[in-house]
């Protein structure tokens, strides 16, 4: 935020009626915007790195349909011009370079700490650590292998991508401010969960755009979680109308089950879990829209 009376001669006035927090429609519209970026920069490979804020969750289920709309174009495209096996790894691809494999990463991780056999501190270490062991291997290739099996059995489909994708982030988002958080020593989760930037803090750039007014816990987690899963299901539901509820049952069923194994093992979510819901999530819909 800027200071009253600074930033250039004359005019010191409006700069008085534009600054804080509270500044009115302008200022709100400009702290969205920012929010939205910043969750662009980090769900994404575009834009430059930045730091997210707790605003940028209502942005996920957004992001998730723009990523699944620009794979389901591509999905459609290749299997005009390709082999139905060779169309479908191209999107699998695609999705891990678009996301900078930031879901599949956090799916490896998940893998290796949640899966092992461990007490809840070294599993929390085990996830932390840069490698990945075998559990992450495994759990790595068999998402990988089933999207690949599951989009070359079906018929290349816009809406069907677009709703899963967008439902995955919905739930990312909703589960991060709902679920208890499994560390105590700070993480990339907890940027999510302050109303704002801590005073002073280095990690957040000073010229950061100021935060939206602050909303109550139950409105907040109304307004990540209704939008987005509306979303999701409109868009499943036109894919086709009875089948889309069969692979909107299996996506529930996935994410809590991924969240359950996460509660009992470490006391909570952590970002790597959320990740990893995202992940399975998406790849049990699709193999659950192959059913006949």
């Amino acid at each position: 935020m800027r200071p009253a009376g600074q930033g250039g001669g004359g005019g010191a006035g409006r700069g008085d009626s534009r600054s804080g927090p509270g500044a009115g429609p302008i200022g709100v519209a400009r702290a969205w915007f920012h929010s939205g970026v910043a969750a662009f920069g980090f769900l994404t490979v575009f834009g430059s790195p930045v730091v997210p804020s707790p605003e940028s969750l209502s942005w996920f289920p957004f992001v998730g349909a723009i990523l699944g709309c620009a794979l389901g174009s591509l999905w459609w495209a290749a299997g005009r011009l390709l082999p139905a096996t060779v169309a479908a790894a191209v999107v699998v691809v695609a999705d891990l370079a678009l996301t900078g494999m930031l879901h599949f990463d956090g799916l490896c991780d998940s893998a290796d700490g949640l899966l092992g056999h461990m007490d809840a501190g070294r599993r929390l270490e085990v996830m932390r650590e840069p490698g990945v062991g075998a559990w992450g291997v495994a759990a790595g290739a068999s998402m990988l292998g089933l999207r690949w099996v599951a989009l070359a059995s079906l018929q290349p489909s816009l809406l069907l991508v677009a709703g899963l994708w967008c439902m995955s982030r919905s739930v990312m988002a909703l589960a991060a401010v709902s679920l208890p958080y499994a560390r105590s020593d700070g993480g990339l989760l907890s940027v999510f969960r302050a109303s704002e930037p801590s005073p002073g803090s280095r990690d957040v750039p000073a010229a950061s755009p100021p935060a939206l007014p602050p909303a109550s816990p139950l409105m907040t987690r109304m307004a990540l979680c209704v939008p987005g899963i509306a979303g999701a299901v409109v868009l499943l539901e036109a894919w086709r109308p009875v089948h889309g509820v069969e692979v909107l049952a299996a996506c529930a069923v996935s994410g809590v089950a991924v969240v359950m194994r996460a509660r009992r093992a470490i006391g909570g979510v952590t970002g790597d879990v959320l990740g990893a819901m995202g992940v399975v999530l998406e790849t049990v819909g699709l193999v659950a829209a192959t059913l006949r």
